[in-house]
């Protein structure tokens, strides 16, 4: 990997084509200058022909030494690429996804478009569209529409999300670069229903922000509007601990019956304005880590009213491919020469050490026979609360009343409900 590491540093120094774009503009400079001093002199015409020779042939050769630059650095960095992840395919494998390349357009398509790159993605759906009329394959749109009559139209959907995004990398530039609390709280208060019904803490993180900002002296905003030693008020408090009680009692009000302990610290914590550095409230009033916190829950919540995940699946599978794939090729190779199969379907044969971040799926092991949950043998909870495992429960009722493993209440299998992890 460190070898990788190195060739993908030396191929971003070397496959840069600014030297190859500045060599072709001094071509059209020179070009232009020709055409200009034949107007100006037609009898010339030869002499100016043969300046501009040698300066169209100087740039020529500056780009093509840049371009094999970026052709040796880009072949090394195959090389290094295939020699880490490059697995071994039999000719007799069949490729799952031959059939389905729309599935891959689409997740690249939306990549782009979470990402913010509307002119590169909409450019990638006309051009796959275009290469499916030619060649057959069905571009991005489901080659079969009618199994799915949810389904929207591409056009209409894309540029549904594309508004959508729009808005959120709007917010996101305020939050991040102007620190505007505006927009996120405006957005937040129009979907608080929403919000409210997910759980979710971003209205009340939104405004716990902006009373620690107008507390240490700013407007809010992202503008710094003094010190919060200055500007004393005839009852001995700065006018920024003022704004902060203005607003604490404005916008806390909503809040009250869920939010009330985390209320309390930051209304007392005001009686420490002088030194709340060390103060037990230090924390709460350290806004850096929280203007990251909040963009983080922003962006979260924003995708999921959306019902997407707040990562792109497609980074996702590219980076949890990335950790599997060398892993899998040694398994792959040393399963060849001891000439084993891999006879579990629905298991790795090996752990893959991913990170935390992308233990997507919650486990649930049988506490009768220690077995893991799978869609045919899936959790099931009994009246009495207690879950166990279908076979397990098949086994002990024998398809009569039972009594619980884990407590004395009795119950029959028809009683039992699935559970959902």
């Amino acid at each position: 990997m460190d070898d990788l590491m190195k060739e993908h540093a030396r191929f971003a120094n070397k496959a840069s084509f600014s030297k190859t774009q500045d060599s072709m503009q001094q071509v059209l400079a020179a070009l232009e200058k020709a055409r200009a001093d034949i107007v100006a002199n037609p009898n010339g015409t030869p002499l100016h022909i043969t300046k501009a020779k040698s300066g169209i042939k100087s740039s020529f050769d500056v780009a093509n030494s840049n371009l094999k630059d970026v052709n040796s650095a880009s072949k090394s960095y195959e090389k290094a690429l295939n020699k880490v992840w490059k697995l071994p395919v039999d000719d007799d494998e069949e490729d799952a996804l031959a059939s389905q390349s729309y599935l891959i357009n689409r997740a690249i398509a939306m990549h782009l478009l979470r990402e913010g790159q509307f002119d590169v993605a909409s450019t990638f759906f006309r051009e796959a569209n275009e290469a499916s009329t030619i060649n057959g394959h069905s571009g991005i749109k489901s080659p079969n529409p009618r199994t799915d009559k949810q389904e929207l139209s591409w056009e209409i959907k894309s540029e549904r999300l594309q508004a959508q995004f729009a808005e959120m990398y709007h917010i996101l530039d305020e939050l991040k670069n102007k620190q505007n609390l505006d927009p996120a709280i405006t957005w937040a208060t129009n979907h608080s229903e929403q919000l409210e019904s997910r759980g979710s803490n971003l209205e009340f993180e939104l405004c716990r922000l902006r009373f620690v900002s107008l507390f240490l002296g700013y407007d809010g905003n992202g503008n710094f509007e003094g010190d919060v030693d200055m500007d004393a008020d005839d009852t001995g408090y700065p006018a920024s601990v003022l704004r902060a009680a203005t607003y604490a009692r404005e916008a806390f009000a909503p809040f009250q019956d869920r939010y009330m302990a985390d209320i309390h610290k930051l209304v007392g914590a005001m009686a420490y304005w002088q030194n709340m550095p060390d103060s037990p409230y230090a924390d709460l009033f350290s806004p850096y880590a929280a203007w990251d916190d909040v963009c983080s829950s922003f962006t979260r919540e924003f995708c999921s009213l959306l019902g997407l995940s707040p990562s792109s699946p497609l980074f996702i599978a590219c980076t949890a491919g990335s950790i599997a794939l060398p892993i899998l090729s040694k398994v792959r190779s040393i399963m060849r020469t001891k000439r084993t199969e891999w006879t579990t379907q629905e298991e790795l044969p090996v752990e893959i050490p991913l990170p935390p971040d992308y233990m997507f799926h919650s486990i649930f092991v049988c506490p009768v026979s220690k077995e893991q949950a799978t869609d045919a043998n899936p959790p099931k909870m009994m009246p009495c609360g207690h879950v166990i495992c279908y076979e397990s429960l098949k086994s002990i009722s024998k398809n009569a009343r039972f009594k619980c493993p884990y407590c004395p209440a009795e119950s029959h299998p028809k009683e039992a409900k699935s559970v959902y992890l």
